[in-house]
């Protein structure tokens, strides 16, 4: 199996052509895909996250109204992949598109920084 990290949490397994955890090396989804489809999603409020530290109405957390932030997980081992803050009704991003060919081209002839794993 050789594969590759795209992000510190997500490889492309060359062999598979799949999108790969890089914690558990579980299979998300074919990499022609946008890899969060394959991912656990959790819709979280942003004050679940950005605490108020002070006792005012003021909050220095997004509008829920107009914010909610998406957190992918793996859904063999659960680590978190990726996060976003997104409008409401606003779908999915599709942030990584990769030429496979391309990058398996790369990795046989000159695979310069990229972190490969065999």
């Amino acid at each position: 199996m050789v594969s590759v990290e795209i992000t510190p949490y997500l490889d492309i397994n060359l062999d598979s052509e799949m999108w790969v955890c890089s914690t558990c090396n579980g299979d998300l989804i074919e990499c022609s895909s946008n890899y969060k489809i394959g991912c656990s999603v959790a819709e979280r409020d942003p004050s679940e996250i950005h605490h108020s530290e002070i006792d005012t109405d003021y909050k220095f957390s997004p509008d829920s109204n107009w914010c909610k932030i998406i957190e992918f997980y793996c859904p063999h081992c659960g680590a978190m992949i990726e996060n976003e803050y997104l409008p409401l009704g606003h779908p999915i991003t599709h942030d990584i598109d990769i030429d496979v060919d391309q990058l398996r081209k790369i990795v046989s002839e000159d695979p310069g920084d990229l972190r490969i794993k065999s």
